[in-house]
């Protein structure tokens, strides 16, 4: 081989390897580029995360805020005290000189139809998602539980009539001491209301149940209404109990179901065939009614959301730590 020749080969190697070199710088800098663009979207997804947190504690921090000073300014009130407030059945704010804050009245109307509501959501949402889990077929499975999940989405005033113009006339056929507002048509109402959060939550709970243990069971000799009982539903125990506790908190805080169908008479009755009255329809009552906005009776209506708060944040705070008490962790 000439020397030209030799010298040749070895600029075209020279060439190869500076082109070479140029590919890797700019792959390179083009994957340099690619980690700051995820650096930055990761920077700007996690401050979207932060503002949306902080914005939830925000809100709930300013609902908190003005829950508690109207509710001093209402007992700030010469009429009231609080000893009347949470020492008497008699609610009576509308009667002039006679003026009466005794909020277990509204107490009473509220866990009434609540109590009414989960006799009947609480075991038949429970028996419901047994079913569905460990019962019926895929496809039995996938129509029965889109179709009671779609009952979470009628508008809460639907069930108020229904409740009005359906349950109510069914009940006064049974027993004619029903009023036209009663406690056990607005309880029935909510109960159906309130029936496919429990379903559809405790059914989530029991598939959760690793498959391991069915078999387990089933391979001891186990049925199936054994292994439903005695293994699935005490592994899901704090699932189940949380999807109770939300039901409650939802009875608790519903409020057009109530409003049509319980009445509007505040009174401490355990009789589901009286008219009676919750917090949240007292409230519904006040915002749409035509006293002052500067009056005693209006002030009222934030010291019962108020209770109605502290009732609530106190059912949370009940769930968290029965969860954290039955909990079970699998591997």
């Amino acid at each position: 081989m000439s020397i030209s020749s030799s010298l040749q080969v070895e600029s075209t190697d020279e060439s190869r390897i500076r082109d070479l070199g140029d590919r890797v710088g700019r792959l390179m800098g083009s994957d340099q580029r690619s980690l700051s663009m995820v650096r930055v979207r990761e920077i700007g997804i996690y401050a979207m995360l932060i503002f949306c947190g902080l914005f939830s504690l925000l809100v709930t921090v300013a609902i908190l805020f003005v829950l508690v000073t109207e509710t001093i300014t209402f007992f700030r009130a010469d009429e009231v005290t609080v000893a009347n407030f949470l020492g008497s059945t008699s609610w009576n704010p509308l009667l002039g000189g006679t003026k009466s804050f005794g909020i277990w009245a509204l107490i009473s109307g509220t866990m009434l139809v609540t109590v009414i509501a989960m006799t009947i959501a609480l075991p038949l949402g429970l028996i419901t998602a047994v079913y569905l889990s460990e019962y019926a077929s895929k496809r039995v499975r996938g129509i029965l539980k889109p179709v009671l999940e779609v009952l979470a989405g009628v508008p809460t005033v639907v069930y108020g009539f229904f409740a009005l113009m359906t349950i109510t006339p069914l009940l006064q056929r049974i027993n004619s001491g029903f009023d036209v507002y009663n406690a056990m048509s607005a309880g029935i109402a909510v109960g159906i209301l309130c029936l496919p959060t429990v379903c559809s939550l405790a059914e989530d709970a029991l598939q959760a149940v690793p498959r391991n243990l069915r078999e387990g069971a089933y391979g001891l000799g186990g049925t199936r209404f054994d292994v439903s009982v005695k293994v699935v539903l005490p592994a899901a125990l704090s699932g189940i109990i949380s999807a109770f506790l939300l039901a409650i908190a939802r009875a608790v805080g519903e409020t057009m179901v109530v409003a049509l169908a319980a009445g509007s008479l505040p009174q401490a009755t355990i009789d589901p065939r009286d008219q009676i009255q919750t917090m949240t329809g007292f409230m519904v009552q006040m915002a749409g009614g035509d006293v002052s906005n500067y009056g005693t009776e209006y002030y009222a209506m934030y010291a019962v959301a108020f209770t109605l708060f502290v009732m609530t944040l106190a059912l949370t705070m009940i769930g968290n730590i029965v969860r954290r008490r039955f909990r079970e962790a699998y591997e």
